[in-house]
């Protein structure tokens, strides 16, 4: 994905193939197109989280990313968040940078298998990365007046985290969820709660879209992207600040007709965003690209 080879191998296909557009969903592109092209930049999280980037990351955005970008037909992004990071990091003209958006699969629905783990819980489905914010929502965590309330985190135990779930004095009420099956992350969402998204940084934050389309209330940070999809369907919370995030999971908690008021607006909100509008969208300007070559 970050290889320079690959950008060639690409730039090498394309002028053998001749195709009308090229496409790319990820951040991939070739270094010479001969053909209009098009391609996805989700978000710059990893250019604006030093602890995230390297060397390589830099290198390879700024020689072959954004000369990539300036000589595209239109770059595709996930979100006006990302859309206004990557105009303001690449210097492009408003146009020239679309939200195709995101979908949400049909298996997340409120109909199906619930997951159990003993008793309620609160759910996290992500990475472990610096800007997920966890060490902040396990001190929020910690002082939820709720005792029989676990934390359940998606993905295996490993050393890190078990680390940062010990210093946080939580470890007895953290469940993992182990590595999914296909078809077993719905019922996870199912099962809980709520889902709490604390991150600093989210291009779009697509566990936040999962969870409402499975009937879960929704915490999430007021930050980057993230209140942007969610609408009027979450509790926003301050992600610097642990009390803040403790008062939007007592708030949820105790009060069932938040809970109630925020399934029934999550599940609204979920069904703004379908694969199908994605996929209108990448084709009208795939569309566009053809006609203007």
């Amino acid at each position: 994905m970050l290889s320079p080879l690959d950008s060639a191998w690409l730039s090498f296909e394309i002028a053998r193939r001749k195709p009308d557009v090229y496409f790319s969903p990820g951040f991939n592109p070739p270094v010479f197109s001969s053909a209009p092209l098009i391609f996805t930049i989700h978000d710059l999280i990893h250019l604006r989280v030093p602890e995230e980037g390297n060397a390589l990351k830099h290198w390879y955005f700024k020689h072959i990313v954004l000369p990539s970008a300036k000589r595209a037909f239109r770059v595709l992004t996930v979100s006006e968040y990302s859309r206004r990071e990557i105009l303001s990091w690449s210097g492009l003209p408003g146009e020239r940078v679309v939200v195709a958006g995101n979908g949400v699969d049909k298996s997340f629905s409120p109909a199906g298998v619930r997951n159990e783990f003993g008793g309620p819980y609160l759910l996290y489905v992500g990475n472990r990365k610096p800007h997920k914010n966890l060490d902040r929502l396990f001190q929020a965590f910690r002082r939820i007046e709720c005792s029989k309330v676990k934390l359940v985190l998606s993905g295996e135990n490993d050393t890190e985290i078990s680390t940062r779930i010990a210093r946080a004095g939580i470890a007895p009420k953290v469940v993992f969820a182990g590595t999914l099956q296909d078809g077993e992350l719905p019922a996870l969402y199912r099962g809980a709660e709520a889902l709490v998204l604390p991150s600093l940084l989210e291009g779009f934050g697509l566990p936040l879209l999962e969870a409402m389309a499975s009937g879960t209330p929704v915490i999430a940070a007021r930050s980057s992207a993230l209140p942007e999809v969610a609408g009027d369907a979450a509790v926003l919370v301050d992600p610097l600040d642990v009390s803040d995030i403790q008062q939007g999971i007592e708030f949820v908690l105790g009060n069932p007709n938040i809970r109630a008021q925020l399934r029934f607006r999550g599940l609204r909100r979920a069904r703004e965003f379908t694969w199908d509008r994605v996929a209108e969208r990448v084709a009208a300007e795939l569309r566009n690209a053809g006609a203007a070559a």
